[in-house]
């Protein structure tokens, strides 16, 4: 009984939004507040952003630092994926790119999780 050529594509899909999921879970993990990111990035953020947007709340301030750290990881994790597919030619991203971004997000992530910081 064969499925047909839809169930390669979506199994295709699956393995694509598992390493998204992936990504994604362990971007938010390194911008925790017991990531070691987290104490320079608050400072950055009380001193030069919170007074421009007028914020005084602490809980804010927690709350858009920990974004702005989980963000930044995000984006630094994926320059090496965007230029392995610069460099292949690839117009989409596939499981390998997903695969080289996840594992720099895993690498950034690693003093958080294993708790390297104190």
């Amino acid at each position: 009984m064969s499925l047909g050529p839809d169930s390669d594509e979506r199994e295709k899909l699956a393995r694509q939004d598992g390493l998204l999921v992936g990504i994604a879970g362990f971007s938010l993990l390194s911008g925790m507040h017991f990531s070691p990111y987290f104490d320079p990035a608050f400072i950055l953020v009380k001193f030069l952003l919170a007074p421009a947007f007028f914020i005084s709340s602490p809980i804010l301030l927690f709350y858009f630092t920990s974004l702005f750290v989980a963000v930044s990881c995000l984006i630094l994790a994926g320059v090496p994926a965007a230029i392995f597919e610069r460099a292949t030619g690839r117009r989409n991203s596939d499981a390998a790119s997903l695969g080289i971004w996840l594992v720099g997000v895993l690498i950034l992530a690693l003093p958080a999780v294993t708790g390297l910081s104190g």
